[in-house]
C-alpha cells in the first residue's frame, strides 16, 4: 500500500468534494403545484403571508389580468388615475379615479381591462387582523360591504379621509423597524371599518342594509352561504336547512330575487371556484376532481363543460 503524505491526501479529498458535487446534487423539493403557489406568493402585490400580514403600496394591477385569484387575505383600493374594469365574485364593476374598492378575505378577484395609465394605491391586510379590526361590525354590515364593494368619491372629506388612511398605511409599512408596527396597521384598518360603519348607518337605512323584507333577507343569507360553502356543499337542501325554510320556498325567492334557480347559484359558484383553480393552481386535473370533490376526473370535466362549453383542459390552455 502505498504511502499517503500530506499533499496526495489533500488532493484525494478534493477529489471526492468534486465528485459528490457532481453525483450527489440536491433533490428538488415540492411539486409543480407547490412551485406555482410559491411564485404567485412572490408576484401578487395584494398577498399577505404570515410573515407579513399587512402590506402597502401603489400597484397597477397588472398581476391580475384576465386571471381569476382567490385571496385568502383582504384588502382596501383606491384608485388615483385611468379607468379599469374588475370582478369580485361574480360582480363586475367599472373603476375610475377617486374609486375605493374594498375587497374581503375570501373573495375571488380579476382585472378584465385596463388603461395604461390605471394605478391604484393599496393596503392589504390579513385575514386575522381583518377579524381583529372588524369583530364588533355586525354580520350585516360586512355582507353590504361584500355587496358594494365599489365606491366613487365626490366629496373632498371622504377624499381626505381614506387618502390620510392610504398615506398612514404606506408610512407604518415602510417603517419596519418600528416595534408597534403590526398594532399602528391593525388600528388604521379598524379606523376605517368604523368610520365606514357610522357613514353606512347614517346614510342607509336599515332596510337597505338588512333587505327590504323577509326574502331580501333571506336572498342575501344564502348568497353568503354558498360563497362560503359552496366547495363542499352543493345540495339545495344543505341551504334551506341553514336557513329554516323549505327548498321550495328557497326556490320561489331566487327564483323572485335573483331571477334564477337556487341550483345555478351554487353552480355558478362553485365554477368559479373551478375556475381559479385551472388558471392559478399547478393542481392536476385528477387532484381538482378530488379537491372538490368530484366522484372522479370524468365527472369532474362533464360537470365543467355542462356549464362552461369547454373541457377543464381546453379552458386551462386558453388560459396559457
Amino acid at each position: 500500500m502505498p504511502f499517503l503524505n500530506k499533499n496526495s491526501v489533500h488532493r484525494t479529498y478534493a477529489i471526492v468534494q468534486i465528485r459528490n458535487r457532481l453525483f450527489n446534487k440536491p433533490k428538488r423539493t415540492g411539486t409543480f403545484a407547490d412551485v406555482n403557489q410559491r411564485l404567485s406568493e412572490k408576484m401578487n402585490p395584494l398577498l399577505t403571508t404570515q410573515a407579513e400580514p399587512f402590506r402597502a403600496g401603489t400597484d397597477n394591477l397588472e398581476f391580475f389580468y384576465k386571471r381569476l385569484i382567490k385571496l385568502p387575505n383582504g384588502a382596501l383600493m383606491f384608485c388615483i388615475s385611468g379607468e379599469a374594469d374588475i370582478t369580485i365574485d361574480l360582480e363586475r364593476y367599472h373603476i375610475v379615479p377617486n374609486t375605493n374598492i374594498i375587497i374581503l378575505p375570501n373573495s375571488i378577484f380579476s382585472l378584465t381591462s385596463a388603461s395604461k395609465d390605471f394605478r391604484i394605491h393599496y393596503f392589504a391586510y390579513s385575514d386575522e387582523m381583518f377579524k381583529a379590526a372588524c369583530f364588533r361590525l355586525d354580520p350585516p354590515f360586512i355582507h353590504f360591504l361584500k355587496e358594494n364593494a365599489c365606491y366613487t368619491h365626490t366629496e373632498k372629506e371622504a377624499l381626505r379621509s381614506i387618502t390620510g388612511l392610504i398615506k398612514a398605511s404606506n408610512a407604518i409599512y415602510k417603517d419596519s423597524a418600528n416595534r408597534f408596527q403590526q398594532t399602528i396597521a391593525q388600528n388604521l384598518l379598524q379606523i376605517f371599518f368604523l368610520d365606514t360603519y357610522d357613514k353606512v348607518q347614517r346614510l342607509f337605512t336599515q332596510e337597505q342594509i338588512e333587505g327590504s323584507n323577509r326574502k331580501d333577507e333571506l336572498f342575501k343569507k344564502f348568497i353568503n352561504l354558498v360563497h362560503t360553502h359552496c366547495v363542499t356543499q352543493r345540495d339545495v337542501m344543505f341551504y334551506a336547512e341553514q336557513l329554516c325554510i323549505s327548498t321550495r320556498y328557497l326556490s320561489a325567492i331566487t327564483k323572485e330575487m335573483g331571477k334564477t334557480t337556487a341550483k345555478e347559484i351554487i353552480d355558478d359558484f362553485l365554477i368559479l371556484e373551478l375556475k381559479v383553480a385551472l388558471q392559478s393552481t399547478g393542481l392536476s386535473l385528477k387532484e381538482i376532481a378530488e379537491k372538490y370533490r368530484f366522484p372522479d376526473q370524468s365527472f369532474f370535466g362533464r360537470f365543467f363543460k355542462k356549464h362552461t362549453g369547454m373541457s377543464p383542459k381546453a379552458f386551462r390552455a386558453k388560459k396559457a
